[in-house]
């Protein structure tokens, strides 16, 4: 099968689904002539032209609210923020505009947009620039919030989202775009809110999502040198969240780990760490433990970068506290 980088897999998404539905189209900042602050998007404007693939001004809430607007309309907007830190600003539209108005107008109004771009840090850039927005977003009803990890899952994550319905929060990062990965030639889909078994284990479960799920597989890697089999499971969808594949793995595994990039205080294993317990506390043989980022915003100087995020050491030692390995 062939490799393609996580970039080019969006950008396959996009273009399979231009041309299959002129309603669908894209705007943001600098997505046509520069072709994408991160190449997304590159040449992209030379098929569909300046009316379907539309560069705005940097105005993260105007733009938002005409993509909004277009969506109410029949059209399909794929809106891109160059990084979610910018979107903040944009946030009134998503929330308050987007994810409410199929409710707000009684059933008369769906809301079928896509909103994407780079999320979490991406190395020096400081704390304004380099937050997680998974639990922002997922705290949110109404709307559907997608971080894959690869570039297979982005492409069939990124098609399903565009004929979706609802407003989707896709959540990408810039660390990623580069990487590369196995990515069919024939169209697919994936489904929304259901979480996938990465690898297969039978000692421990480590949950992750999103670019820190490698620090994940490198432990793993580790652990199986010293007899310990972990079972990884990609959330993939935050909302809705797949609690039923969480559920039957920790039956199997009798613990769980889990990992991600957000601060830790209301955060996306706080969820699913109450769920677990909830739904199969008398199979669990240790407390889960949670691994984020620390409860700081987030700093510029690489040593504290290194300290303020989980990695595979941090990791091992957590699935050895829950099998209480001592040594």
């Amino acid at each position: 099968m062939r490799e393609i980088q996580f970039r080019e897999a969006l950008r396959e998404a996009m273009n399979e689904e231009m041309r299959r539905d002129e309603s669908v189209f894209l705007m943001g900042e600098e997505v046509a002539e520069y072709n994408g602050a991160y190449k997304v998007s590159q040449g992209m404007l030379d098929e569909f032209g300046e009316k379907r693939v539309i560069d705005t001004p940097i105005a993260e809430l105007g733009f938002a609210g005409i993509g909004v607007g277009a969506a109410m309309n029949g059209l399909r907007p794929i809106v891109e923020f160059m990084t979610w830190n910018f979107a903040i600003l944009a946030a009134d539209q998503i929330i308050n505009s987007a994810a409410k108005m199929l409710q707000m107008s009684g059933g008369q109004y769906n809301v079928p947009i896509v909103f994407r771009g780079g999320n979490g840090q991406a190395g020096q850039l400081a704390a304004t620039h380099s937050q997680s927005f998974e639990s922002f977003y997922a705290h949110v009803p109404g709307l559907k919030v997608i971080t894959p990890s690869n570039p297979y899952d982005a492409k069939g994550l990124l098609k399903a989202a565009i004929r979706d319905n609802d407003p989707v929060v896709f959540l990408e990062s810039e660390k990623m775009y580069g990487d590369k990965g196995e990515v069919p030639e024939g169209e697919y889909l994936l489904p929304i809110g259901k979480a996938d078994v990465k690898r297969e284990g039978t000692d421990v479960t480590i949950v992750s999502f999103g670019k820190i799920i490698k620090e994940a597989y490198k432990a793993a890697d580790e652990l199986q040198k010293e007899g310990i089999s972990a079972e990884i499971i990609d959330l993939r969808t935050i909302r809705p969240i797949d609690y039923d594949t969480l559920i039957e793995s920790v039956k199997k595994t009798n613990r769980m780990v889990i990992l991600e990039e957000s601060w830790p205080l209301s955060s996306i294993s706080t969820e699913l760490t109450y769920m677990v317990q909830k739904r199969a506390f008398d199979h669990l043989d240790a407390p889960i433990i949670r691994l984020t980022q620390s409860d700081t915003p987030f700093p510029f100087a690489t040593s504290l970068i290194e300290a303020a995020l989980p990695h595979a050491a941090d990791v091992i030692r957590a699935v050895k506290e829950v099998m209480y390995v001592t040594k």
